[in-house]
């Protein structure tokens, strides 16, 4: 007998599911991808008034019973993210999920599975470059796979770089250290992740330090962009989460890849990485990995959520809508 579908709400989703454990579920949905298993919906976006945007993402995971979509539009005022699932056999809907919390854990955890796969094996030093809603749970995913003796922070306003360091401090007990300047941020780090909303490049390859692994998050959409084209210079390896979605949405891979020397080639998915078994070679240089969002990321963390919301009771449930035909005067 089908049950109806429930909707989760954002306080259920962050009970239901940790940063640990959205590790582990992504690393097990991009296995899937590489096996074939999972795809990708393309991501789709449109652009108003200079800035706004409207996305929309989803996955098929057919050997789960399971796809889904999320969409939603990116203002000036927020974002109001749904994740919606269902079942891949009978079209039934089995839930509807906020997805602001769920977002914020799948990029996290996505930059931590990056960083578990390429950052060098004793890295301990994190500079995080942006101090925006996403930023503290960028820093507990590099933590929970590499942790961390020392955290730096930048951005450009020093009571946002202020904030963040004591907020950081009291969540992770990390040693923090709150930096006027970029240079002075990235200086030694073996870690770097920028999560910003810019829209012209500001991070040079001399701003990384020999070794680093490099995360780029924050610039989704092609008016965006955080790192100049030197760093793929000096990049010995680089993944990314969607080679779709860069090489139709990215700036900066567009101009190094699409554009100008590169070769597409030498960018790879993730998930063909982890498949690949990906060993850091000695003496490499810096890694690169960038994040664009894709669907499998939230099908992933959804079908944790959904399952366990089902097995536990938790989500309010409401009825399928009838179908009824539609009115022709």
């Amino acid at each position: 007998m089908s049950r109806d579908p429930i909707w989760i709400r954002e306080a259920e989703v962050a009970e239901l599911l940790s940063l640990a454990e959205a590790i582990d579920a992504l690393e097990r949905g991009l296995r899937l991808e590489a096996e074939g298993s999972a795809r990708n919906m393309a991501k789709t976006q449109a652009l108003w008034d200079g800035g706004h945007t409207l996305h929309a993402i989803g996955a098929v995971v057919p050997g789960g019973r399971l796809v889904g979509t999320k969409t939603w539009a990116h203002t000036g005022g927020g974002a109001t993210p749904l994740l919606v699932l269902w079942d891949s056999e009978s079209g039934r809907l089995r839930a509807v999920i906020e997805a602001f919390a769920l977002g914020q854990m799948r990029t996290g955890a996505m930059t931590g599975v990056a960083t578990k796969w390429m950052a060098a094996e004793e890295a301990d030093t994190l500079a995080i470059i942006g101090t925006g809603k996403q930023a503290l749970t960028q820093v507990a995913a590099v933590h929970a796979v590499r942790p961390l003796k020392r955290l730096t922070v930048y951005s450009p306003r020093a009571e946002s770089r202020a904030a963040f360091a004591d907020k950081a401090r009291a969540a992770l007990n990390v040693a923090v250290d709150d930096s006027a300047a970029l240079a002075e941020a990235t200086e030694g780090a073996a870690i770097v992740t920028l999560v910003t909303r810019a829209r012209e490049a500001f991070l040079d390859a001399e701003h990384l330090a020999r070794g680093a692994h490099l995360n780029a998050v924050g610039a989704i959409s092609p008016e965006r962009e955080e790192f100049r084209q030197g760093v793929f210079a000096r990049a010995g390896a680089v993944a990314v989460d969607s080679l779709d979605s860069v090489k139709r949405l990215s700036r900066e891979f567009i101009e190094y890849y699409g554009q100008g020397p590169g070769d597409w080639a030498e960018a790879q998915p993730i998930s063909a990485l982890i498949a690949n078994g990906f060993a850091r070679e000695a003496g490499t240089d810096v890694t690169l990995f960038k994040a664009m969002g894709m669907g499998i990321s939230d099908l992933a963390l959804g079908a944790v959520i959904v399952e366990r919301a089902e097995a536990a009771g938790v989500g309010r449930a409401f009825s399928h809508p009838e179908k009824a035909a539609p009115r022709l005067t």
